[in-house]
């Protein structure tokens, strides 16, 4: 088999093709989460927090000397972290309830089937005792 059919077979199974379509709606999926986070969520908790804009909150370091020697301060964008923060946690649990939901439709296996009984504990003594007698 040539390289070029091996991939063929490769990229034509199912579980790529599927894989492939997850990926594109789970990107898509992100940046609708990200989009409400960012234009609706976030907005109302700056509102309740003094009108204060969530994403532009930021500690700055002053780092001695560093205005005569040309270096910029350092700068810790804690708010962008928290709105990072609520954007997966907002996926993340959409992701939860998605797949609750798949799988509440989703055939339930069959149970396996049991294994042949054998003889009890009891009765493999008996047998063995009986055959000790005879010997």
């Amino acid at each position: 088999m040539s390289f070029i059919d091996e991939f063929k077979a490769f990229a034509l199974r199912g579980n790529v093709i599927d894989l492939a379509v997850g990926v594109v709606i789970g990107a898509s999926f992100g940046k609708i989460v990200s989009s409400l986070v960012d234009n609706i969520i976030m907005p109302i908790v700056g509102f309740f927090i003094a009108g204060i804009d969530v994403k532009d909150l930021k500690y700055t370091l002053h780092v001695p000397g560093a205005e005569m020697a040309g270096l910029p301060d350092v700068t810790i964008a804690y708010g962008a972290f928290v709105q990072t923060l609520v954007d997966f946690t907002i996926i993340a649990f959409a992701i939860f309830l998605m797949i609750k939901l798949l799988t509440r439709f989703m055939p339930k296996p069959a149970p396996a089937p049991e294994a042949p009984k054998g003889p009890s504990q009891e009765e493999l003594l008996t047998q063995i005792r009986d055959l000790l007698k005879k010997k």
